[in-house]
């Protein structure tokens, strides 16, 4: 993702960041360089050393810090980030487990009922277009099953819970 517009918006104390139609809001609390009430950030930009892949700020004093958008997509809990996440977590899994396996792909494919090459995007964990739905059907074949918890948003008195 490439962002197309990073603002510092000191009165509220975020960095407003928009990108592909989405907005999102970094506050200045989670910056490893944090601004003050007589240190404002004065310049952020989309930084071009990082490949464009998040911004940098820089204060009044001259000290600069530097945010990745995933710190940005994690803090405001996009659903399409944390659905990557839980993608390569699973994709890693089954590497794993195919190695511990020894069986052969030819055999995880026919169990499947998909072809050599599907099998090798289903292993690659750079590969996002696949679906939590067929790495749980590669898991099973793996005999590697997958089980969920679910955790209930947690309140000013009580800790997470599963549910």
């Amino acid at each position: 993702m490439k962002a197309m517009y990073v603002n510092a918006n000191n009165y509220k104390k975020v960095l407003e960041v928009k990108y592909e139609g989405k907005s999102y809001t970094f506050p200045y609390a989670k910056l490893e360089v944090r601004p003050t009430k007589n240190d404002r950030i004065v310049k952020v930009y989309v930084d071009p050393e990082i490949g464009g892949e998040g911004f940098t700020y820089v204060l009044q004093s001259g000290a600069e810090g530097t945010v990745h958008w995933d710190h940005v997509l994690d803090h405001n809990k996009d659903p399409e980030y944390l659905r990557e996440i839980a993608l390569h977590k699973l994709t890693l899994l089954a590497q794993d487990q195919l190695r511990q396996s020894g069986m052969s792909k030819g055999e995880i494919g026919r169990r499947l009922g998909t072809s050599a090459s599907q099998l090798i995007r289903l292993l690659d964990q750079t590969n996002y277009t696949k679906s939590v739905d067929q790495m749980l059907r590669l898991l099973a074949v793996l005999n590697c099953p997958v089980e969920f918890v679910a955790v209930k948003q947690q309140t000013a008195t009580t800790g997470p819970r599963p549910v």
